[in-house]
């Protein structure tokens, strides 16, 4: 019986209790629901900015690391021990100072080989020369003098020949002579003939009359007188044409004898010639030696050249064992010691030209199309904060790497006063595009609701200064602030924070408008 009087006293208990609680949270629900309604109709606190004219820049952020302009390792072009380095990292050096030497005895040595070998080879080409003016000289005398022969026996061949037409001409007239002395002749013993044979007719006739008695015994005789002369004649004109053939044979005999000899004098004088002609031929042929000697020449000639040429090399590579910087710079790396052996192009020290830097970025494809050289740059580093650098582009690789599908650019940062170190994080803030002139609000005070893009603006009324709801064109946007292309004027107010959503006609109290670039005036610049 008491064990039950116990829960029924609990239970009372937690009921009066319960109860108690519902009764305290409909007074709080009730207090609550009148807080709400005098809000709803008090004013809301709210700040403000001032539509203003500015230039919004449009900028593409990216993250780069600082590279040197000119990152140079030096090597040596020749293999030997180093026999002096004295630089270490950080040290500066100046351009054309040296920074390595080579041991360079073995190439001293291979110097002085190669000028031996010059000097050699110059001897002979000089020993050379001198023969060939020699030989030159007998052979130009040897091709004079077989031209010279050649010219007499042509000439000897003409006078010759010259001398052949005029015998065989005499010969040819003596000839002609004499058979016309033969004519002469046998038309004497014709004449001769002729008379005698008018002398025997006479004879004959007085012979005749003699025998009749009619003449006398004294022209019988003279009769036979004259017969006897022109029988003498007929003799004499005979003996004078066999005179006349004798000489026609002769002549014929020593035209013969011309025509014979003047043809064999002609046969050897051209024979003279043709030797002479052979032995100038053989004498010209000996020029071959004149080209044989020139060939030489020039095989001695490239021989020095040569000679040359490997003392050139030689002397390069001696001079290739002092390693000079070929820049201002500092040495960023040391990878060998004094004493070691280094081996051809080894790198040995790494010096880097660190008055100007790069930043090297890589931007996507849509930006690639908006960056040019020269375009102006704003490039932070987390090493030096609070600080901000004006630089340019000054690379941009038109090809994009076929992995990322970036594309690689370049910043060039004035390194004078050495704040920048090559590998330095960095924040590149490229400039891309740039409107002038705009009507802009912060972005804070724009509003989408329901695909709806709107501002608040602060209008002033009989009861106070209240919000218009204002539908508006947005343009160009920056990190701070957007242009407005329509819907908006310079001058006006437009809401920014406010301790409760701000409904359209709702009366509001404007604080004092944050001092940002370009708030409460008519223009401004980022």
């Amino acid at each position: 019986m008491k064990r039950w009087t116990y829960v029924l006293v609990l239970v009372l208990f937690l009921g009066s209790l319960i109860g108690w609680r519902l009764v305290q949270k409909q007074a709080e629900n009730k207090a609550v629901a009148g807080m709400r309604e005098t809000r709803k109709n008090a004013p809301s606190l709210v700040s403000t900015e001032t539509a203003a004219i500015r230039d919004i820049v449009k900028n593409f952020n990216a993250t780069g690391t600082v590279e040197s302009p000119q990152n140079v390792k030096i090597a040596s072009k020749v293999s030997g021990r180093i026999d002096y380095l004295e630089l270490r990292e950080g040290d500066k050096v100046k351009r054309g100072q040296v920074l390595v030497r080579i041991d360079p005895r073995q190439i001293e040595a291979e110097v002085h080989r190669q000028k031996a070998a010059l000097a050699e080879a110059q001897y002979r080409l000089a020993q050379a020369k001198i023969n060939q003016n020699s030989t030159n000289v007998g052979v130009n005398a040897q091709i004079r003098q077989q031209e010279a022969s050649l010219s007499s026996s042509q000439a000897d061949l003409k006078q010759v020949r010259q001398n052949y037409e005029a015998q065989q001409a005499a010969a040819n007239a003596g000839v002609t002579d004499a058979a016309a002395r033969v004519k002469n002749a046998e038309a004497g013993i014709k004449s001769a003939q002729a008379n005698l044979d008018n002398a025997q007719a006479r004879l004959n006739r007085i012979m005749d009359l003699y025998q009749q008695g009619f003449v006398a015994a004294q022209d019988v005789d003279d009769a036979k007188a004259g017969v006897s002369v022109q029988e003498s004649a007929v003799d004499i004109a005979k003996g004078q044409l066999n005179s006349a053939t004798a000489q026609r044979e002769a002549a014929q005999q020593q035209a013969d004898i011309v025509k014979t000899k003047g043809k064999a004098d002609i046969a050897a004088s051209e024979a003279k010639v043709e030797q002479a002609r052979a032995s100038l031929e053989y004498a010209q042929a000996n020029i071959s030696q004149k080209s044989a000697y020139e060939q030489s020449l020039s095989a001695l000639q490239a021989g020095v050249d040569a000679a040359k040429a490997s003392l050139r090399s030689a002397e390069a590579q001696r001079a290739d064992t002092v390693l000079v910087s070929p820049l201002d710079g500092v040495v960023t790396g040391r990878h060998v010691d004094p004493g070691a052996m280094t081996t051809q192009g080894q790198p040995i020290l790494t010096v880097q030209f660190v008055q100007q830097v790069w930043v090297t970025i890589s931007v996507p494809e849509e930006i690639s199309a908006m960056v040019h050289l020269g375009q102006n740059a704003v490039v932070s580093f987390d090493a030096l904060a609070n600080r901000k650098f004006n630089g340019s582009v000054v690379q941009y690789n038109p090809s994009a790497d076929v992995q990322s599908r970036q594309f690689m650019v370049r910043v060039s940062l004035d390194n004078k006063q050495g704040l920048f170190k090559t590998g330095m994080f960095a924040r590149v803030a490229l400039e891309i595009e740039r409107g002038k002139d705009l009507v802009c609000v912060p972005r804070e005070a724009i509003k989408q609701t329901n695909g709806d893009t709107y501002v608040m603006v602060v209008e002033s009324s009989k009861d106070g200064e209240v919000a218009r709801r204002r539908n508006i064109v947005m343009g160009m946007s920056d990190s701070g602030f957007t242009s407005i292309a329509q819907g908006l004027e310079a001058g006006e107010k437009v809401v920014m924070l406010s301790a409760f959503p701000v409904r359209d006609g709702a009366k509001i109290i404007t604080g004092d408008d944050n001092k940002r670039p370009g708030a409460g005036g008519k223009r401004g610049k980022p």
